[in-house]
């Protein structure tokens, strides 16, 4: 099998259990540091499959790099080569669709419960599975391009997933590991400073508190996601 294309754009947010995943199920995979200025491939049946993960920048700023991971995608799906994102990705999916990416009512950083639309691709990629508490980190949020199904929302983002076909975009972060919750708060701590007004917005300790038991549990409907997605990886 090709290998799976992972893009990393900063380098706190790694393909965490995503990886782990992968290697579960002994999919290869390759990652792509955008933040080292490693070149983004241009042809995109070089793999089996894409993968974009987080950022701390916006799929709107004037950045070289988003413009080719653009045609990226719009080139993968042409070519049925599924896509994933997580995040920052979701919102590069939606953009390279043609949907807008804009600022969501409140930031939304921490734990919080996002549920599922009553549908049957709902159902399906998420084996039936109504509710669950996932981590968050946005300050913007993704509208659904044409032809997409929504399948989670959250109370204070109401576009947390959507497919469109074999490809997924989330707002959510379900990669999530311990290092990384520890990392991001880390990193991340004048910007949630700055926002703990939010009522979507949790102190660090909070994050992580119980976090092994949380991570657990979003580690369980990360692999119902992803053994859904990878489905539709292209075979040799």
């Amino acid at each position: 099998m090709k290998p799976v294309a992972i893009f990393r754009h900063i380098p706190i947010e790694g393909p965490g259990y995503f990886a782990d995943f992968l290697d579960q199920h002994q999919i290869p995979w390759l990652l792509v540091k955008i933040d080292e200025n490693e070149p983004i491939p241009a042809d995109p049946t070089a793999f089996s499959g894409l993968v974009f993960m987080g950022g701390n920048m916006s799929v709107n700023d004037p950045l070289p790099w988003i413009a080719q991971s653009l045609a990226l995608i719009r080139n993968a799906i042409a070519a049925d080569i599924p896509v994933l994102g997580h995040c920052l990705g979701g919102q590069l999916i939606s953009k390279a669709l043609g949907a807008t990416i804009s600022l969501n009512p409140v930031k939304e950083i921490g734990w919080g419960e996002v549920y599922a639309s009553d549908n049957d691709s709902a159902r399906a990629w998420l084996d039936g599975l109504s509710q669950f508490t996932s981590f968050h980190w946005h300050g913007e949020t993704f509208a659904l391009p044409e032809g997409a199904t929504h399948i989670l929302k959250s109370q204070y983002c109401d576009n947390q997933a959507y497919v469109v076909g074999k490809h997924l975009a989330m707002q959510c972060h379900v990669e999530m590991t311990a290092d990384m919750v520890i990392s991001w708060c880390e990193h991340g701590a004048d910007e949630i400073q700055a926002a703990i007004a939010s009522p979507a917005v949790q102190k660090p300790a909070d994050m992580q508190v119980d976090m092994s038991v949380k991570l657990g549990k979003l580690n369980r409907v990360a692999d119902r996601l992803y053994s859904r997605w990878i489905k539709g990886l292209s075979q040799p």
